[in-house]
Parts: C-alpha cells; sequence; structure tokens
C-alpha cells in the first residue's frame, strides 16, 4: 500500500463554510445520478407507447430492460471505483464519470428506438455507478476528524431525497411534458457540476497500486451483476401473477453469481492487494454495521417500490400524484439527515441507529394495517416517519462503517458497501413483490375473485410490510451492539491496523 496516508481531512479549525463549495460539487453530481435510478420508472407506460409500433408492439418486460441494464451497469463497475480512484485519482475518475453520466444522458433523450435506450442507459450506469462510492469517500477525506459526521449528513440529503423525489419530478415531466425532459435536465445539472468540481475539489493524493488485480477485476463485476440479474428476475409477475423465480434466467443469474461470489472471495482474501478489501469484515464492528445498513435498505427501497404500485394500482393515482404523496417522506429524510450526522459526531452511530430503527418500525407497523379505502393522510404519516428515521441513522451508519476499517481503504470500503447495496435493494424489490403478490392470490381465491380489487391490493401490500417489522427489529437489535470506532490518527497506526487485519 501507498506510504501515504489517504485521510488528507483538514485541520480542526476548518468550517464546514469553506468546505461547502466541494462539497456542493459532490451533491451535485450524487444527486443527478441517484435521481434518474427512480425517475425511469415512472415513465415506463410511456416509453411501452412511445416506442411500439404497428409491426413491433413492445412488451413490459422489454421496456423494464431500461431499469434493468441501469441497474446491471452500475453493479458491474462500483467495484471497480475503489481501485480507479485509486490508481487515477478520485477527482479525476469522479469528473469523468460525471461526464460520462451527462453525455450519455443526452443520447437517451435523443434514442428513436427502445434499443438505443436501453444501450445509452446501460452507458448512464457505467457512467454513474462509480459517482456514490467515490463521493463517500472523497467527503470523508474533505472533512475535519470532528465534523466528519456533519459533512456526511449534508451529503446523504441527496441519497435519501433523490430517490423520492425522482417519481414526483418525472410524473411531472411525463403527464405535462415528455419523457425526454427526464434526461434532458441532466446536461444543465451535469455542466454545473463538472465546472465547480474542477474549480473546487483538491487533487487527493494517489494510492500506489502494485499489481492490478486482474481476476478480481473479472470476477467482481461478473459476480454483483449477475446476482443483480438473478434477483431482479426472480419474484411474481405483477401483470400474471405468476411465480419467475424458476425462470432459467433467474436460476442462471443467481447460479453464476453465486459461483462467481464465492470464487471471488476465495480470490480477494489470498490477494495482498485486492480490488475490494474484503477483510475489513474481520472487524465485528463494521460486520455488524453493514447488516444493519443492509436491513435499512431492505426497508427504504422496499417501501419507495411498494407504495407508489399500492398508490396506482389500488387507488388510481396518476404517477404525478403518487410522488407528491411520497413527498413528505423525502422532506422528512432531508430534514433528519443533517441532523443525524451533526448529533453523530457528539455520540456515535448506536443511539441515532436504534431511534431510526424505533421511528421505522412505527412506520412499518402503520403501513402493515393499510386498508383498502386508506386516506392519503393514512399513507403520508408513515411514509414520514420512515423518512425521519432513515434520514436520522443512514449517514450516521455509513461514517461508523468507514472509521471502523483501516483509513487508507476508505475508496475500497465505500465501493464494497456500494456494491452489496445494488444487490439488497434489487432482493428487497423481488422478494417483497414475491409476498405481496402471494397474499394478494391468497384473498382473490378465497373470495372468489378473477381481478384484485383495492382490499385484495391492501391485504398484500400490508403483509410485506408486516414483514417488515420484523427486519426493522433486527436491525434495532444489532443497533444495539455497535461500539464506536476508536479514532485512528496518523498513518503509523492505519498500517498496524490494516496489518492486524490482514494477518
Amino acid at each position: 500500500m501507498s506510504s501515504q496516508s489517504t485521510h488528507e481531512a483538514p485541520a480542526e479549525d476548518v468550517s464546514i463554510t469553506k468546505l461547502l463549495v466541494p462539497l456542493i460539487a459532490i451533491i451535485v453530481g450524487i444527486f443527478m445520478v441517484i435521481l434518474d435510478g427512480t425517475a425511469v420508472n415512472v415513465a415506463l407506460p410511456k416509453f411501452l407507447t412511445t416506442f411500439s409500433t404497428p409491426d413491433k408492439m413492445l412488451s413490459y418486460s422489454v421496456v423494464q430492460w431500461t431499469v434493468i441494464g441501469y441497474a446491471l451497469a452500475q453493479a458491474a463497475v462500483i467495484p471497480l471505483a475503489g481501485w480507479l480512484s485509486d490508481r487515477f485519482g478520485a477527482k479525476r475518475v469522479f469528473l469523468i464519470s460525471i461526464g460520462l453520466f451527462t453525455i450519455s444522458s443526452v443520447l437517451c433523450a435523443l434514442a428513436n428506438t427502445i434499443e438505443m435506450l436501453i444501450a445509452f442507459r446501460i452507458i448512464q450506469g457505467l457512467g454513474g455507478g462509480v459517482v456514490a462510492p467515490i463521493a463517500m469517500a472523497f467527503v470523508y477525506r474533505l472533512a475535519p476528524p470532528s465534523k466528519v459526521g456533519a459533512m456526511m449528513g449534508m451529503m446523504g440529503v441527496p441519497i435519501l431525497l433523490a430517490p423520492a423525489l425522482g417519481p414526483v419530478l418525472a410524473g411531472w415531466l411525463v403527464e405535462y411534458h415528455s419523457w425526454e425532459w427526464i434526461f434532458l435536465l441532466n446536461l444543465p445539472i451535469g455542466i454545473i457540476g463538472i465546472i465547480m468540481g474542477i474549480r473546487s475539489l483538491p487533487n487527493i493524493a494517489r494510492q500506489a497500486v502494485p499489481s492490478l488485480d486482474r481476476l478480481g477485476m473479472i470476477l467482481g463485476p461478473l459476480a454483483f451483476a449477475a446476482l443483480v440479474y438473478g434477483v431482479s428476475s426472480g419474484g411474481i409477475d405483477l401483470e400474471t401473477g405468476e411465480s419467475t423465480w424458476t425462470n432459467m434466467e433467474t436460476i442462471v443469474g443467481i447460479g453464476v453469481g453465486a459461483v462467481a461470489l464465492v470464487l471471488f472471495i476465495i480470490v480477494e482474501l489470498r490477494k495482498r492487494d485486492p480490488l475490494l478489501e474484503l477483510r475489513v469484515f474481520r472487524s465485528g464492528n463494521f460486520t455488524k454495521g453493514i447488516i444493519v445498513q443492509w436491513v435499512s435498505q431492505i426497508a427504504m427501497f422496499g417501501t419507495l417500490f411498494l407504495v407508489p404500485l399500492f398508490l396506482q394500482q389500488a387507488q388510481g393515482y396518476t404517477p404525478f400524484e403518487t410522488g407528491m404523496i411520497m413527498l413528505p417522506q423525502a422532506l422528512a429524510s432531508g430534514l433528519f439527515m443533517p441532523i443525524g450526522g451533526k448529533l453523530s459526531d457528539r455520540y456515535g452511530a448506536r443511539p441515532l441507529v436504534i431511534a431510526g430503527m424505533i421511528i421505522t418500525t412505527g412506520a412499518a407497523i402503520l403501513l402493515a394495517n393499510i386498508t383498502g379505502d386508506v386516506s392519503k393522510l393514512q399513507v403520508m404519516i408513515p411514509l414520514t416517519m420512515l423518512g425521519a428515521g432513515m434520514g436520522l441513522f443512514m449517514m450516521p451508519l455509513n461514517t461508523h462503517l468507514i472509521q471502523s476499517a483501516p483509513q487508507n481503504l476508505v475508496g475500497r470500503v465505500t465501493s464494497l458497501t456500494n456494491a452489496a447495496q445494488q444487490v439488497m435493494m434489487s432482493f428487497a424489490i423481488a422478494v417483497l413483490t414475491t409476498l405481496s403478490v402471494t397474499r394478494m392470490q391468497e384473498v382473490m381465491i378465497a373470495d372468489q375473485m378473477q381481478k384484485p380489487d383495492a382490499h385484495a391490493y391492501a391485504s398484500g401490500f400490508g403483509y410485506a410490510f408486516f414483514i417488515l417489522i420484523f427486519i426493522a427489529v433486527v436491525g434495532g437489535i444489532l443497533g444495539l451492539m455497535l461500539t464506536k470506532p476508536a479514532k485512528l490518527e496518523g498513518d503509523s497506526n492505519n498500517k498496524a491496523d490494516l496489518h492486524t487485519m490482514v494477518g
């Protein structure tokens, strides 16, 4: 490893105000990338009608590749983020990634066939995939040690705000303008982010990368992309109600991903300079923290997927109306994220994780008791609670994970946590959809219905949220076991900690 420490934080007396411009440059980039992840979901029906012709009628299974392809590309490139930033410099890789995402966004808007749109969305995913892990590592390195939580909390606002705002913005654009603007809006935002980044982001010293982990660069992207593909393909078909877990593509995807993951783990544990530093799992504090993170991601992404479906399918709301109902969740996340970050500097992640999980559990209980004649307010209250709970502990937990690992491995750790997030997001959507639709079918059979009514939809979605109650409780219990990481000072301590982990 390099003899230089990678945590080149400013002195303690540097205020967050002086770091505001580089922080905004990072936030602009990460907000744009994450927003597109959920915004395109709303436009899928529009793609279906736009790109279908009398000679070629498209199916939903084809159109959804605009989402799947994007997710697969991100999953494939995320494991490379840490190595790329170590090898070429975090600033250079971050700005090139934003540039690639911006250019491909324009290409998406110009696409005149579904095949072109899918191809450009894949390029978008390749550009956007490395943005989040590099952004997290960048902010951590920029922050004075006593203000790490506050700065991570500020950066965390777009991470929770963007997924909830995506459906609102996309719904409005699709209903009142055109779907192309979902992508064209990225052009001015991307240009602003690049200009600000060139002027304000510091050149953090590169890590020496003695040898290229060629096998890891093949197995890592293959494992995560195949797992995301396999899990995304699994579940219950919402149109036919048939299980897709036994489909060949699901079995092959999960099988190839599992085998590649096992081989990847074996290879990485034997490498002196691996692509992803898996030996951080030897830290019990890190392992407990990342399991809590997985639990929270299942709750968050499961909700962001299930609630819009319920509101549109069972309640008949338009995409824009659905987005507005979910807006309080985004606002609560944006409000509590900086609060959680600031509190974590003083108290650590543990009390915030516990408090956040209690609020999240309360939200899941309210959503589990949802009925077919539920009012807007009855949906908005638990969503606001969920946003507040997530905002309170999400970034303190990310900070905890980074601080629990050797500080010269920050870039590799954020790549690891973001790669795992892609798999957990797909897992949450697939499993919760299966639970929801299975329960819905049971109600339809019992009541001898040909098509689901509002009661059947409510029963299915409520059952999925009932399961989330237990998931949130597990997260809270694990949160009780977290301990505040010891502060690592100086490069010698970093090396010593790494030597202890590597054994």
